[in-house]
C-alpha cells in the first residue's frame, strides 16, 4: 500500500483470515468474498489470508480503520458473533516468525510505521474445525451478521471523525 496515507485519509481494511480447509476457521475467507462484493464497503481493500503476518503491518497503518475477522472455539454457541477492540501489544514479543496475533500486529505497525488505526477484531463461535472446505450451518447463518458488523464499524468510525471536525474544517 505504499503512497497511501497514514491516518483517517486512508482506507478502511479488512483482513479475513483463517484455514479455508478446516471447517469453521474458514470463516474469514468467506467473510472477504462476500464484502469484496458488498457495495457498502467499495472504497474498502479487503484481503483474505490464511494467517496474520508482519507484511500487514504495513497495511495496518495506512488504514483510517482495520477490521479483522476470524473464528473462535469457545464456549459460546456455534455462530455467535462478537467485536472487540484491539489495542496494541508492547512490548514486542521476538519469538513470533510468520504468524502474529492480532494485538502484535496492531503493535507491529505502531513500532515499525509510527501508526495503528482504530483496529476491531470480529469473531464467530464455530462448531467444526476438522477437514472440510465447507462452514457449520450456524457459521454460515452469521455471515450476514458479520457484513453488518463490519459496515456498522465503518459508519460509527466515520461518523466520529465527521463530529470531531471544527466547522473550519467542514466549511469552503
Amino acid at each position: 500500500m505504499n503512497g497511501v496515507p497514514v491516518g483517517p485519509d486512508g482506507r478502511l481494511l479488512v483482513i479475513g483470515y483463517g484455514n479455508s480447509l478446516r471447517g469453521d476457521d474458514g470463516a474469514g475467507w468467506h467473510v472477504a468474498t462476500l464484502l469484496a462484493c458488498d457495495p457498502r464497503l467499495a472504497d474498502a481493500s479487503v484481503l483474505a489470508r490464511h494467517q496474520l503476518t508482519p507484511e500487514l503491518a504495513e497495511d495496518i497503518a495506512h488504514a483510517r480503520l482495520a477490521v479483522l475477522v476470524d473464528a473462535c472455539d469457545g464456549s459460546a454457541p456455534p455462530g455467535t458473533v462478537s467485536v472487540r477492540r484491539v489495542d496494541p501489544a508492547y512490548p514486542l514479543i521476538s519469538t513470533w516468525s510468520h504468524h502474529l496475533h492480532p494485538a502484535d500486529l496492531v503493535g507491529l505497525a505502531k513500532t515499525l510505521y509510527g501508526a495503528s488505526p482504530p483496529v476491531f477484531l470480529i469473531t464467530v463461535t464455530g462448531a467444526f474445525f476438522g477437514y472440510h472446505d465447507r462452514l457449520s450451518p450456524p457459521v454460515r447463518r452469521a455471515l450476514p451478521k458479520i457484513a453488518d458488523t463490519v459496515d456498522f464499524l465503518r459508519a460509527q468510525h466515520a461518523q466520529s471523525l465527521t463530529c470531531r471536525q471544527s466547522p473550519s474544517d467542514v466549511m469552503p
